[in-house]
């Protein structure tokens, strides 16, 4: 051990004895540039090798000059920023009330954790973009100076207004405006396929108005747009203009009928054998096809008494409760805030309007109904979702942040129990919101509204969905996926 130690010392000394070669010549650390000092650093060296003619061999800018060349390209954008601010206020001064509703849609009244999703346009706000013959324009394509006909414009704005809501009666319009359209389809003089110039100038464009400007679209609605054009892409390339409508016609026609109106006849069957006398059943809000459901039963002479729930700010139930006491149908109705109370004591069964499914099972519906879900699942009651095979998305969701719709939030400011009209008409609506306390949300910094339009109930608390195709659980939605997929089978509504 005496010997080993000298050994080691002696290494050491040796190592510490032992000086870099001179002949290698370490480079200093580069300074850590910011965001902005690297944008202009790359600016610099683009503008360089334009001049210079490729610039390859040039010597890159030292940070003295990445510095300087950041601190000009920040003092422009200030300066571009003080322009903007100077033309805000210029507009606010001279009564642009536009400018306003564009700092809202900006995001600085939006909350966070939904900025992601495509902000509500109001069209009593955005005039501008609801009328007049600029607003058929098509901005597709550049070169394009076509403009939609006035029938896609007119559901555009029932789309906006809320004129026309549900899956059911939105994928409905829009395919008897496509119906109406083609009944005055002229081509293009330039046009060899009638199916190319269908696609480009009328269906695309037409969709992506509605979208884009209007309202997102539903499940249905892409869907039946995906169907439509399918239907268009196998017409034979050298069939008569003549033909293509009728052609055309005839297979909206037997989908709208086959995939909607047929299927609800169907979906209604097989809930009505599910409603016994003496059943105290509850829905939420207004669904057309569970509305069918409970008139159906009532028509066969069933005794059973049903129970609305409702909630602001639409408060859609008042009209199905209008219509099953018209038909002599015992009714309750009452808001979700309620619910715990007649859930635990008087509900047999749960029947609810969707939508939307989602293939791992989980049920887009309007917002409140997973509340109304999870209810009856925790108090063992049956939980049946009313829903066509066409309103089945191949998207998979676990919650109801990642998809989902915002509306109005000035119906939110109502704190009246009267329904908000949505009607452009209707000049009271102001009237309706003048007293709350949340009139003037828009000028407090720290407040902001939400109106979420949709919720996601989840497979576990679905006891089973009602289709065309019978009764089946929540696992069963993959497979109607493939089998109810239109390119996948040879159904009827494929035309050629």
């Amino acid at each position: 051990m005496s010997e080993e130690q000298p050994k080691a010392s002696a290494n050491k000394k040796e190592d510490k004895s032992k000086k870099p070669n001179p002949n290698i010549v370490i480079p200093p650390k580069k300074p850590k540039l910011s965001k902005a000092e690297r944008r202009a650093l790359q600016e610099k060296q683009r503008a360089a090798k334009a001049s210079g003619g490729g610039g390859g061999g040039g010597k890159k800018p030292n940070a003295a000059a990445a510095a300087a060349a950041a601190a000009e390209g920040s003092g422009k954008k200030q300066e571009k920023e003080d322009k903007k601010k100077d033309s805000v206020v210029a507009q606010q001064q001279s009564g642009g009330g536009d400018v306003e509703e564009e700092v809202y849609k900006g995001g600085s009244k939006t909350l966070s954790l939904f900025s992601h999703l495509p902000q509500y346009r109001d069209p009593a706000q955005n005039k501008h973009e609801f009328s007049g013959v600029t607003l058929g324009k098509d901005t597709t394509t550049p070169e394009s100076s076509d403009r939609l006909p006035p029938q896609v414009l007119s559901l555009g704005l029932q789309y906006a207004d809320g004129s026309i809501r549900g899956g059911n009666a939105r994928c409905k319009a829009m395919l008897r405006t496509f119906q109406s359209i083609l009944q005055s389809y002229t081509p293009s003089p330039h046009t060899k396929d009638y199916r190319h110039d269908l696609d480009t100038r009328i269906i695309k464009p037409a969709f992506q108005y509605w979208t884009s400007k209007c309202r997102t679209h539903s499940v249905s609605m892409g869907n039946a747009f995906t169907f439509l054009k399918l239907a268009v892409a196998s017409l034979p390339r050298d069939l008569p203009l003549k033909e293509v409508v009728e052609q055309l016609n005839d297979t909206i026609d037997a989908y709208i009928q086959e995939r909607i109106i047929f299927a609800d006849q169907v979906i209604t069957k097989h809930a009505c054998t599910k409603i016994g006398n003496g059943d105290v059943i509850l829905t939420h809000a207004k669904s057309d096809v569970v509305e069918l459901i409970l008139l159906k039963a009532a028509s066969k002479g069933k005794t059973f008494r049903v129970i609305v729930v409702d909630s602001r700010p639409l408060l859609e139930g008042r009209a199905l409760v209008n219509k099953l006491v018209s038909a002599g149908i015992e009714c309750s109705y009452i808001l979700l805030n309620a619910l715990s109370y007649v859930m635990m004591r008087e509900v047999t069964k749960v029947f609810l309007g969707a939508a939307a499914l989602m293939s791992d099972g989980s049920v887009l519906s309007r917002v409140g109904t997973g509340c109304v879900a999870l209810m009856a699942h925790a108090n063992k009651i049956p939980v049946l979702f009313c829903c066509e095979t066409y309103k089945i998305s191949s998207r998979v969701q676990l919650e109801s942040i990642t998809g989902n719709e915002l509306g109005n939030p000035d119906d939110v400011v109502c704190t009246s129990t009267c329904a908000m009209d949505h009607s452009l008409d209707n000049v009271n609506n102001n009237n309706k919101a003048k007293d709350s306390v949340l009139t003037d949300w828009k000028d407090r910094p720290n407040l902001k509204l939400l109106n979420l339009l949709y919720d996601l109930t989840p497979s576990e608390y679905v006891s089973g969905i009602v289709t065309e195709v019978g009764i089946l659980p929540p696992t069963s939605v993959a497979v109607l996926l493939r089998e109810m997929n239109p390119q996948d089978n040879d159904s009827v509504f494929k035309s050629g």
